[in-house]
């Protein structure tokens, strides 16, 4: 005899939603990983301009490719501010995901201990009840022998 556990529907929808927070979880993680890499791509370009820059001012340039060099450090700088608020943020949402995706684990994990826990007791009570069967058995054998 399997016990009925009463609070299977909450665990199924707990197991749900963990399932729900896990997804919401790694598609935060995906959006961490791309902006990271796209700031990771500006710093990389950032780091080329200004080395080929300064190889260039050593063989000279002109004012107005110095002019646009300025200017397009300039812009990538501000890309790179954006990117890294963007990263930051992701970060973030990734991290609130995660704390999420724990608390309904943590949550499930209870009610499967309960769900356990029912099911020892109701073992316990069918080896006790198992039990008192033998015994009344082996006590109507032994009354049968003695009147023999």
């Amino acid at each position: 005899m399997t016990p009925t556990f009463r609070l299977q529907k909450v665990l199924a929808m707990k197991e749900k939603e963990k399932e729900k927070a896990l997804g919401e979880y790694e598609e935060a993680v995906r959006r961490f990983e791309q902006a990271a890499e796209a700031l990771y791509r500006l710093l990389k370009e950032k780091e080329e301009c200004v080395a080929a820059r300064d190889e260039q001012l050593q063989a000279g340039l002109s004012v107005g490719d110095i002019r646009l060099r300025l200017q397009y450090m300039a812009n990538l700088e501000r890309t790179i501010d954006h990117y890294q608020l963007v990263v930051m943020q992701a970060r973030e949402q990734m991290q609130r995901r995660q704390q999420r995706l724990m608390e309904l684990n943590i949550e499930v994990k209870k009610y499967e201990k309960m769900r356990e826990r029912i099911k020892r007791w109701a073992e316990q009570l069918e080896r006790e009840a198992e039990r008192r069967l033998l015994d009344e058995m082996a006590v109507q054998r032994f009354a049968r022998q003695g009147e023999v």
